[in-house]
């Protein structure tokens, strides 16, 4: 048999590698862990339900993952990129999570994540012409 590369693979052909990496990855996660899994979405609106924010992401065996945190600019200083995440944190609590992990670029939110109580452990150079940053926060209990 000769299998083939497909460049636009319709939905749930991707959702059969995410479903089958996920069905692997259980194989080695202990039974406590299994089944752990919840999506993330964080919406900032007005009373109109006009959108300019939010914080999208997963709950994943013991950790929660930011996938994406943005604020408009506009509204940016007034604090709700800090209420977006300690909101991310309380679900985590929640779920039992041990930590948050995300990632930045250089000319994003470096120092916004450090003074939130993140540490980096990791980076990228040259990412884009850009440092791109790993970040984790102990979830304290």
């Amino acid at each position: 048999m000769q299998l083939q590369i497909v460049k636009e693979p319709g939905t749930n052909d991707t959702s059969y590698v995410t479903n089958k990496m996920i069905e692997f990855n259980l194989k080695h996660f202990p039974d406590e862990l299994k089944g752990r899994y919840q999506a993330v979405n964080l919406l900032l609106k007005d009373s109109d339900g006009n959108i300019y924010g939010g914080l999208t992401g997963e709950i994943c065996w013991n950790w929660l993952e930011v996938q994406y945190l943005f604020v408009d600019e506009d509204y940016r200083k007034f604090g709700y990129g800090k209420k977006l995440l300690l909101e991310a944190e309380k679900m985590a609590k929640v779920k039992k999570c041990d930590f948050i992990k995300l990632d930045t670029l250089s000319f994003q939110a470096l120092d916004f994540y450090l003074k939130q109580g993140f540490e980096v452990f990791g980076t990228i150079h040259n990412a884009g012409s850009h440092t791109h940053y790993y970040l984790k926060k102990e979830i304290s209990k």
